[in-house]
């Protein structure tokens, strides 16, 4: 079967996403990749979870690039809150990958199934925080930052369906609040990827190709083709209403976790 083919389209439709909704597209290619993986004989299946978890966030740290160019090209990254909320995702994110590293393939799956159908609920709902303060002092903003790195990176996530709420809740506009979440998302990603590479190096019994539990065949697909549709997502984001599609999308991401439980548990 012709991986690359499906590892293309994976990237077309999770960077759509990525670019429209700030959520860096984790939430599709992690059950996605899972599923793929698990489908290939030189895939451990204990270590279907990690390699899709790592190969996500690696592909984020390019894709979350494509996004935030033009989320800047409208002026929507708010840079100060970027500087802020940095540091503690850059912790959060080595924290989560050294705990993600270390437990089983199925409590990790249980654990993101369970976020993505929150997650899912909440578009389906159009659950939104009712802004009713400002941003934390320094402490709270690293505070919260670690919070949302060290879950994005248990998930691979860009942590948009976690920043975004965030700062919408902090009274931030929420375009603003999609285009720094999207600048948010390098960070996390980078931090998370050398993680991910870094707690996977030792170990054996990986299938060629991998660096770490980052697996390289499946990136160099994902990446071109992730980078080159998130702009257009995010210029939709800045034109467009997207509650219906956040509705469309919320199902697709039940169904993708509902399967990924499946191949691990059936």
């Amino acid at each position: 079967m012709l991986w690359w083919l499906a590892y293309i389209a994976l990237g077309l439709f999770s960077g759509f996403f990525a670019g429209m909704l700030g959520i860096g597209g984790g939430l599709v290619m992690v059950p996605t990749l899972a599923l793929m993986f698990a489908a290939q004989a030189a895939f451990p299946s204990t270590e279907v979870l990690h390699l899709a978890l790592g190969t996500s966030m690696a592909a984020i740290l390019f894709t979350s690039l494509a996004s935030l160019r033009e989320h800047h090209r409208h002026g929507a990254v708010l840079w100060q809150i970027v500087g802020q909320i940095t540091p503690g995702i850059l912790a959060g994110t080595l924290l989560g990958t050294l705990f993600a590293a270390r437990v089983p393939a199925r409590p990790l799956a249980l654990f993101f199934t369970v976020f993505v159908c929150l997650v899912a609920v909440q578009m389906i709902l159009n659950l939104k925080p009712k802004p009713s303060r400002e941003l934390p002092g320094a402490v709270g903003v690293f505070a919260v930052g670690t919070g949302i790195g060290a879950i994005s990176s248990l998930v691979a996530i860009g942590g948009g369906s976690l920043t975004v709420p965030f700062l919408t809740w902090c009274n931030v506009r929420v375009q603003h609040a999609i285009g720094t979440s999207a600048a948010v998302g390098f960070p996390l990603a980078l931090g998370g990827s050398l993680g991910y590479i870094f707690n996977g190096w030792e170990h054996t019994g990986l299938p060629p190709g991998s660096l770490g539990y980052v697996y390289l065949p499946a990136l160099l697909w994902l990446v071109p083709s992730s980078m080159l549709i998130a702009p257009f997502g995010a210029r939709l984001a800045h034109r467009l209403p997207v509650a219906t599609l956040k509705r469309l999308f919320a199902g697709v991401l039940i169904l993708l976790a509902g399967k990924m439980l499946w191949s691990l548990f059936g």
